[in-house]
């Protein structure tokens, strides 16, 4: 059991390659080695594979908030859960059930939203779908300012508001009000209810 993640650049000929590109490849090495677990095709889309699929979630946050905190760049991801049944040195050359839901995540889910989820469980993708419907009102929302503060936070969940207002310069109060703009709190909750459902059913 593996994840894929299918994702493209919203509005990508719109913004400067240079400035995105760089922050989309500089994440992605961040799971692993190209072209084993992540490729870059057609430009602006991707495929990355994240093993431990409860990581799924949490894999789709870093890409968004690295982006949108670099040029308020935003990316669509269809997350696709499934079995690998042919593996080879390069992501888009193997495939597998994961690689069909991820692919029918984001050709048939993504007209509606910008995070989407096929599992081989029926229940879990009616759940997960529109709780991330639901968090998407505030993630596609998230401001530079925003999507910087969970970024950060995302990455060290023990770093102190103290401590990013050092990074970024900003006064602590500053940081707070950027905290919860971004939803963080309400939005790992649903990283926790993902991880919980993902590990539970293929556990079964």
């Amino acid at each position: 059991m593996t994840s894929i993640l299918t994702g493209d650049i919203i509005n990508s000929r719109k913004n400067d390659e240079l400035f995105w590109m760089k922050t989309l490849k500089g994440t992605l090495d961040t799971f692993g080695e190209s072209p084993k677990y992540w490729q870059i095709y057609r430009g602006d889309s991707f495929q990355l594979e994240i093993e431990n699929c409860e990581n799924a979630f949490y894999a789709a946050l870093k890409l968004k908030s690295h982006l949108k905190s670099s040029e308020n760049i935003d990316v669509r991801i269809g997350i696709g859960i499934g079995k690998k049944e042919f593996n080879v040195d390069k992501i888009t050359e193997s495939n597998g059930e994961a690689f069909i839901n991820s692919g029918y995540a984001f050709d048939n889910y993504l007209k509606k939203q910008t995070i989407a989820i096929k599992t081989p469980w029926q229940e879990v993708d009616e759940e997960l779908n529109i709780e991330f419907d639901l968090a998407l009102l505030t993630m596609d929302s998230w401001t530079k300012n925003s999507a910087e503060v969970f970024k950060l936070s995302l990455e060290s969940k023990n770093r102190t508001q103290k401590e990013i207002a050092e990074i970024l310069g900003i006064t602590q109060g500053s940081v707070s009000e950027r905290y919860k703009r971004s939803g963080f709190e309400s939005i790992m909750k649903l990283e926790k209810r993902f991880r919980k459902l993902i590990i539970q059913n293929k556990n079964e």
